[in-house]
């Protein structure tokens, strides 16, 4: 690509900022998507890629070279020390071009192509469409009616072309409150529980001092009727008070409880993308201090307002969930309803409804409250140079929020804490489509679904990876967030996840998941031998009985070595054996579903397949323990974040990219598909007819 000038330099130091005394010397590569670090000595890779990086600054020179600090959205942050200044202008004018594209259509997405065909283009696009999500919910219903005038994106051009209204409602109705909200986001439904209460989204009014629509009033309390509990509803704005006194006086606003009736209104305080932004930033520099001591870390982490955001967060949320659960239904709003108001209608939904604390209800719940209802995500995530002002880790908050409630109540949730970082980390990279754009529309027009792979394909792949081993199906009520000072935590596993001396060496979750999946194989595997030994014994019996019959006929043998033949097991077996073609239809050995089928001798066969040995030989009953190994084969070591995994056949431990196969293996009687490594996967290759 003409974007990289320099492609390769030699004799690069990195200094990571937890590990500044020690520095390594490797070799740094500038690809056209990743800029790779390789240390000779231990082998080890350092890959960063384009679209993470967040930051890049040039430090003034020093004695050993020019230092190039880049910080990423994953929160690592790097300093590459290039010997010549001329060479590292080179590659931060290559970095500059490459990390930041100017045009959406030169995200990384529309060039990434697997390794493998792991999976194909259009998987995972169509893996949620919003009116099944919708029938979940067991709507359109009585009160419940899809609308079709956003069809064609024209009523509201960042919602979805189905959006479900009040059935009193009419076109005057929704056409005149569309123009009297910002951004034509009038209120529509996002969730309606099983006791008819729900939630709907809008945007703010423009109702400035004095103004009034009377037909959004009218929309307001026809979905007011819409839950026979109660004769009021709760308007939930998420903004503090004085924010939206502020855009009052812009001609906007809130809604005048004089002119809605029946309504509670709640002004709920959560702070806009700009407060949200800069909070982030000081969580970054608390995390980068040097030698921090105790009260240092403490008291900018407590200067951030970082933990108190997010309490605000769960608390508006709560907010919700109990109305809600209680049977009164909410209408939410902040400024334009795409950021506050995703955040909270979806943690309210996450708290009342088990489905989405489930892995597919988790991604059903994104692709409903975050890309159909139009969060900006190219914007706030900074995927193209657009104005800084706009970024903000809106979605960060999202999943932050998350795992807290995760942290309090781990027995009801599906998936783990690698799988909230997996999606945090791939919102950023664009390596995949799903995320790229910032409404529905922008999607379909991009083409995205034909153009790039999805990443609810590629994680498809993956979900013995994002498995919570404490998970408790049963646990089906709503949970509810401890807002207690004591109860909302740093999340050191997401903001200082490359500081590898505060990490265990193996995540509990991860050691906890490694031993119920060896468990699992093991009675599989018992399972397949009990058959096995039944299938013989029955066979035995059989033989057993066929020869006792034929041996009780008088003047054949003497009484005594009939007796003898019948009790040798071994001895009829043998001389058995040659009959086994011509036996019955239920014969265990002659089932071609069996795999001791291969043990059976037809006149054509010489001598029969090892598939015994091979069945036993399949399974790994001894699995290596996690703690002794530090490197994979491939000489690739393992850290804090890297994810151990065993092979099934041979129970050794490898890292993810020496582990990509997944297959049945002859001595589980399940017949599902598990990981074995490349070497395992080739032996099996060769050992199949």
């Amino acid at each position: 690509m003409d974007e990289i000038k320099l492609a390769k330099v030699e004799n690069v130091r990195m200094i990571d900022r937890y590990n500044t005394k020690n520095p390594t010397v490797g070799t740094l590569y500038l690809t056209a998507t990743h800029l790779i670090f390789v240390e000779p000595d231990s082998n080890k890779e350092t890959w960063i890629l384009h679209m993470h990086v967040a930051s890049i600054e040039k430090l003034p020179l020093s004695t050993t070279g020019s230092p190039l600090l880049i910080r990423c959205k994953t929160f690592l942050s790097v300093t590459f020390v290039i010997p010549k200044d001329s060479e590292c202008h080179d590659v931060y004018t290559s970095l500059l071009k490459l990390f930041q594209p100017v045009s959406i259509n030169k995200l990384y997405c529309f060039n990434y192509q697997p390794n493998k065909d792991d999976f194909p283009k259009n998987a995972g696009w169509d893996y949620f469409k919003l009116e099944a999500e919708f029938k979940h919910m067991l709507v359109p219903n009585e009160a419940w009616t899809l609308c079709s005038m956003n069809e064609k994106y024209e009523l509201c051009d960042t919602y979805p072309r189905q959006i479900y209204v009040p059935k009193e409602a009419t076109t005057l109705m929704l056409i005149s409150s569309s123009r009297f909200r910002s951004k034509g986001r009038l209120p529509v439904l996002t969730y309606l529980h099983n006791n008819k209460a729900s939630i709907c989204r809008c945007s703010q009014p423009l109702s400035g001092f004095s103004a009034r629509c009377l037909e959004d009033e009218q929309m307001l309390e026809a979905i007011r009727k819409t839950n026979s509990n109660t004769d009021y509803m709760y308007v939930v704005d998420t903004r503090p008070r004085i924010n939206a006194m502020a855009n009052r006086a812009a001609g906007k606003g809130y809604e005048n409880e004089a002119f809605y009736e029946n309504i509670k209104f709640h002004f709920l305080g959560i702070e806009n993308i700009h407060v949200q932004r800069a909070s982030l930033q000081k969580v970054l520099e608390a995390c980068e201090q040097k030698s921090p001591t105790m009260s240092a870390f403490i008291n900018a982490l407590e200067s951030s307002g970082w933990l108190k955001h997010i309490r605000s967060i769960l608390d508006t949320s709560s907010f919700i969930a109990n109305a809600v659960d209680k049977g009164v239904s909410v209408v939410v709003h902040c400024s334009d309803g795409w950021d506050r108001t995703a955040q909270v209608c979806s943690l309210a939904q996450l708290m009342l409804n088990p489905y989405y604390r489930t892995i597919k209800g988790f991604q059903a719940l994104i692709e409903k409250d975050w890309l159909a209802f139009g969060h900006k995500f190219s914007e706030r995530c900074g995927h193209i140079q657009t104005d800084a002002r706009e970024v903000s880790p809106i979605f960060t908050q999202f999943l932050d929020c998350t795992w807290q409630l995760m942290s309090q109540r781990s027995e009801a949730f599906e998936f783990n804490e690698r799988f909230l970082l997996i999606l945090h980390d791939h919102v950023h990279s664009c390596q995949f489509g799903t995320f790229v754009g910032n409404c529905e529309k922008d999607r379909l027009d991009l083409k995205l679904a034909e153009r790039t792979f999805s990443l609810w394909g590629y994680m498809a792949n993956h979900l013995n990876e994002y498995i919570n081993p404490l998970y408790k199906p049963n646990v089906d009520e709503a949970i509810k967030a401890n807002l207690a000072p004591q109860c909302i935590k740093f999340w050191r596993g997401m903001y200082s996840r490359f500081e590898s001396g505060i990490h265990p060496r193996e995540p509990l979750g991860d050691v906890l998941l490694d031993s119920k999946e060896h468990c699992n194989s093991l009675e599989d595997h018992v399972q397949h031998l009990t058959k096995r030994i039944a299938s013989f014994k029955n066979y035995i019996s059989k033989s057993a009985k066929k020869l006792q019959d034929a041996t009780s006929a008088p003047g054949k043998v003497n009484k005594e070595l009939s007796s003898n033949e019948i009790n040798d097991n071994k001895y009829n077996y043998d001389k058995k054996l040659s009959e086994l073609s011509a036996a019955d239809d239920d014969h265990p050995l002659k089932a071609s579903n069996m795999s001791f089928a291969s043990l059976s001798l037809s006149a054509e066969q010489s001598s029969p397949p090892q598939a015994l040995p091979e069945e036993i030989n399949s399974v790994a009953v001894d699995w290596k323990p996690m703690r002794n190994v530090t490197t994979c084969s491939c000489s690739t070591p393992f850290d804090q974040f890297s994810k151990k995994t065993h092979c099934w056949r041979c129970g050794d431990i490898f890292c993810e990219r020496c582990i990509d196969k997944n297959v049945a293996l002859p001595g589980h009687d399940s017949g599902k598909p598990v990981p074995v490594c490349r070497g395992c996967f080739r032996q099996m290759q060769k050992q199949s007819p």
